[in-house]
């Protein structure tokens, strides 16, 4: 989910998410309903197409995602030095 918000920070189509997220339809559809409905996403009619836009609440969303995953890479590399120093 993360992401699909990232990539449309500033706005994409449907069709370049899939591609750059490596999902197939069905899975960016199942994504695509439930960021929208929980509001880390919006979809904006541009005629035609509509475009995918991360909202606030959803660029707060990559924030927290970020620490996060900063804080479990820190303590992953932390237990790998470990077991690499046991004899």
């Amino acid at each position: 989910m993360a992401e699909i918000l990232e990539i449309a920070k500033n706005g994409a189509l449907k069709t370049p998410i899939m591609y750059r997220a490596n999902l197939c339809s069905t899975q960016l559809d199942q994504y695509l309903s439930l960021l929208l409905e929980i509001g880390l996403l919006e979809a904006v009619d541009r005629g035609e197409r509509t475009l995918y836009k991360t909202t606030a609440q959803g660029l707060h969303y990559i924030q927290g995602h970020k620490k996060l995953t900063t804080l479990l890479e820190r303590e992953q590399n932390i237990h790998e030095k470990a077991s690499l120093a046991l004899p």
